[in-house]
């Protein structure tokens, strides 16, 4: 019988844990639902141990490249959300990631064995789907949260040649966009409201289809975004996640000292999506939006980029064109140039205001 059989059929074991780190029999069932067996992983986790020892190859070839990102706005399929949004800014570099730990603090008198389960299975799952190893972490109930939250660190690695960073972007490359906004803002509406929205006359289905864009077409841009890196032609590369497809443009603009334009009528956002977001009166501009892919492209080469795109199944599209930093980043709105918005927090958070 499995563990979470085990958990599931004894009612004894479902009383809350204490707090403090996770009873030392339970972690090491926890441990085994993860991968941890590779061959340059030479200490990785287990009971007692503090830290994880890789073995890095090609040491003159290689570069390193690592992430730590926390889950703070969702806690359905939490644990999918941590590996996937570490794995995206890791790929938005060229890297390939290789390595995961992640941190788990569980609210006090409202875990349960079964519950710690399900999150560790969801990063188990999706680090799995990724080929991505378990090298260690760590895990506690804490009153000083109130839900779950994952907070994990991503290593990878990437060949010098093919770096690719946000500061790149030069005057004169066209601005791409692979998939549409916002992905994971409407997943997080459709899951986190899902009893508000049905009172408000919401349908079912609708709801259902908009808590699947966490899948479909899913939060995941690292295959987008390694394949990219891999034409050698892309300047830039950034994943919008908190703030949104706006904030993600400001950010790119940023790090290079450069200015935009943006097409706003070249941005894809279903009409689901702005429905669901015009509910609660979020601008989808600045909506968490993982699972679109930001980069930008001497313009000779964006159809390069913008064909590999396509051939997976992805909507592409340019959006915007860079310029001088003294022209700042403005959008274009049906023939109007106005400042593209800034959004000092991400707009999600208005749902628990």
């Amino acid at each position: 019988m499995s563990p979470t059989e085990t958990h599931s059929t004894s009612s004894a074991e479902q009383e809350t844990l204490p707090a403090g780190k996770l009873p030392p029999a339970l972690l090491t069932e926890l441990i085994a639902l993860l991968p941890t067996q590779h061959q340059q992983l030479l200490l990785g986790p287990a009971v007692g141990e503090d830290a994880a020892v890789i073995a890095w190859e090609n040491k003159s070839e290689k570069l390193l490249v690592a992430k730590s990102d926390p889950i703070t706005f969702a806690t359905d399929e939490i644990g999918y959300y941590a590996v996937n949004v570490c794995a995206n800014d890791l790929a938005v570099t060229g890297a390939t990631p290789r390595f995961y730990l992640p941190t788990l603090l569980l609210p006090a008198d409202a875990s349960t064995p079964s519950t710690v389960t399900a999150i560790f299975q969801q990063i188990a799952d999706s680090c799995r789907a990724l080929d991505i190893t378990i090298a260690g972490g760590h895990s506690e109930i804490t009153p000083s949260v109130r839900q779950p939250i994952v907070a994990g660190t991503m290593i990878g690695e990437v060949s010098r040649s093919h770096i690719v960073t946000s500061s790149g972007a030069r005057p004169g490359d066209l601005i791409l966009m692979s998939g549409v906004a916002p992905i994971e803002g409407i997943s997080i509406i459709a899951r986190e409201m899902r009893p508000q929205l049905l009172a408000m006359g919401w349908a079912t289905p609708e709801l259902d289809e908009a808590a699947q864009y966490l899948y479909t077409p899913g939060i995941s841009v690292m295959e987008q975004a390694l394949l990219a890196a891999q034409t050698g032609v892309v300047s830039a590369m950034h994943d919008p996640t908190e703030g949104g497809v706006a904030t993600g443009l400001h950010e790119l603009a940023t790090a290079a000292q450069v200015g935009m334009e943006v097409w706003l009528d070249q941005i894809s956002v279903p009409p689901l999506a702005r429905r669901l977001c015009a509910t609660f009166g979020l601008d989808p501009l600045g909506t968490i939006a993982s699972g679109a892919l930001l980069a930008t492209v001497p313009e000779d080469y964006a159809q390069t980029v913008l064909s590999v795109w396509e051939a997976q199944g992805q909507p592409a599209s340019v959006i915007g064109r860079v310029v001088d930093q003294s022209q700042a980043v403005t959008a274009l709105d049906g023939g109007k140039r106005l400042p593209l918005p800034h959004f000092p927090a991400d707009e999600i958070t208005k749902l628990w205001s």
